[in-house]
């Protein structure tokens, strides 16, 4: 077994790597939200893992009980203080989504609670997520101002541009039985336990299947993605403006002091 771990005061990124199988764990203190730092890193542990030559599949998994992922950390947001710095920290997302797609091996996400913002965008960009019955999502952006510009390709990729547009413009909560009819869930079970065996049968099968078929399937899932760097940056920059407005200042100062 081969282990790394990046910590930081902004989170902390876990790799483990076992018989064919490299587990990624993220996790921050406010319900695993990414800040930059933790952006980076998990896109480059990601990179690292799917370059191995002793790694098959990628078990994305994140700290605790609670929820999945809260999307960008509203701490940060609320310091940008220019657009530069803006489209930076979203091109964090753009970063892991990336990774995640271009990575040779496929992507298993297992998804422990909610999922809010950006952390759909990591949902989406997986090749098979499995979720427990009370991982809720939604797609919270426009409450604060702004919108789900650089987590919109993957996640319509996946659902649908009809029912993206849905969540992007009523930002309100969608069930684990919504996402898995509308394929961001491969499977829902019912509990944590359920889902840790779920997803070790998954990266076990996976693991031991023929590599060249499962990597000529992982390109043929994201043929799409070649297109996607550049409108990932153009989309970055859209939401690097929009942060700094008066209303999503506002928005944003409101949401941090319930």
């Amino acid at each position: 077994m081969t282990k790394t771990t990046l910590f930081s005061d902004d989170g902390s990124v876990d790799l483990r790597i076992d018989a064919g199988v490299a587990t990624v764990r993220f996790g921050h203190s406010k319900s695993n939200a990414l800040p930059g730092t933790l952006l980076r890193s998990l896109a480059s542990t990601i990179e690292h893992a799917g370059a191995r030559d002793d790694v098959r599949v990628i078990v994305l998994r994140s700290e605790g009980e609670g929820a999945f992922c809260a999307g960008a950390s509203f701490d940060e947001l609320a310091a940008l203080d220019e657009p530069a710095a803006g489209k930076e920290f979203f091109l964090g997302f753009a970063g892991v989504i990336l990774a995640m797609v271009n990575v040779p091996v496929p992507v298993v996400t297992a998804v422990q609670g909610k999922v809010a913002g950006g952390g759909v965008g990591v949902v989406a960009a997986s090749d098979y997520a499995i979720a427990v019955e009370k991982a809720s999502l939604k797609l919270s952006e426009l409450a604060i101002g702004i919108g789900p510009f650089v987590v919109g390709p993957v996640i319509a990729h996946k659902v649908g541009l009809g029912a993206f547009g849905a969540m992007a413009l009523d930002a309100d909560w969608r069930d684990a039985a919504w996402a898995e009819r509308h394929g961001l869930y491969a499977q829902v079970v019912g509990d944590g336990a359920a889902l840790d065996a779920a997803v070790a049968a998954r990266a076990a099968q996976l693991a031991a299947a023929n590599p060249e078929a499962v990597r000529a399937i992982k390109r043929t899932l994201w043929e799409v993605a070649s297109e996607w760097e550049e409108l990932l940056e153009q989309r970055a920059a859209t939401s690097g403006n929009l942060v700094l407005s008066d209303f999503t200042r506002a928005a944003i100062r409101a949401f941090k002091s319930r």
